[in-house]
């Protein structure tokens, strides 16, 4: 089972974001404070847990955690600043909403650039190596699949209660059908070039 903190006497934040690779909706980080001695047999990185799991830890960490917050960075934002930027604004965001101010931050990945005065580490697949960013892919991953499926309802074209706003082919054949919306990321190649085909004369 993976370990709340690194230092148990430190309040550490685990950080993780979701959503950098789609097309359409957020892109949502969650910040989270566990207890030190916070231990379950099914946390592990949201993509190697499944939605019925995923859902169950949700509630178990939402009330046990010391602290916890989810931050959504909106489609017109992603592409005024880019993803990159945004993803990083979105942790930053996520943890100034924490009630308890952390002493020190894991960050799932290899760089973190933010306003924030706290001292941070970055964890390489720290998701799969640290109970508290494990937290976080749970937190951001579940809020954020639940916002794709609330708005699938308002457009219903793109398959979103399935894939939740990444490049899938239904996805993109809903784009080539009815064009982009709102909740798509104008800044990205929404679809693939196409061939252009030489016959000669």
């Amino acid at each position: 089972m993976l370990d709340a903190r690194l230092q148990s006497s430190r309040v550490e934040a685990g950080c993780d974001e979701v959503g950098r690779g789609c097309l359409a909706g957020p892109v949502t980080a969650a910040a989270v404070i566990l207890p030190r001695d916070f231990k379950h047999p099914n946390l592990n990185d949201s993509k190697a847990v499944s939605k019925t799991k995923r859902d169950q830890l949700r509630k178990i960490i939402e009330k046990e955690a010391i602290a916890w917050a989810v931050q959504f960075i909106s489609p017109s934002k992603i592409d005024k600043i880019n993803i990159l930027r945004a993803s990083f604004l979105a942790m930053e965001q996520a943890v100034e909403q924490l009630k308890t101010q952390p002493e020190y931050l894991l960050i799932d990945g290899n760089r973190f650039i933010s306003n924030l005065t706290i001292p941070f580490e970055c964890i390489v697949q720290g998701d799969s190596k640290n109970g508290s960013i494990a937290a976080a892919s749970i937190l951001a991953k579940t809020h954020r699949d639940d916002y794709m499926r609330k708005i699938h309802a308002e457009f219903p074209y793109y398959a979103w209660d399935s894939n939740v706003g990444y490049p899938t082919k239904a996805h993109r054949d809903g784009i080539r059908k009815h064009g982009a919306t709102k909740y798509h990321r104008q800044s990205f190649q929404l679809l693939p070039p196409q061939l252009e085909l030489d016959f000669g004369n």
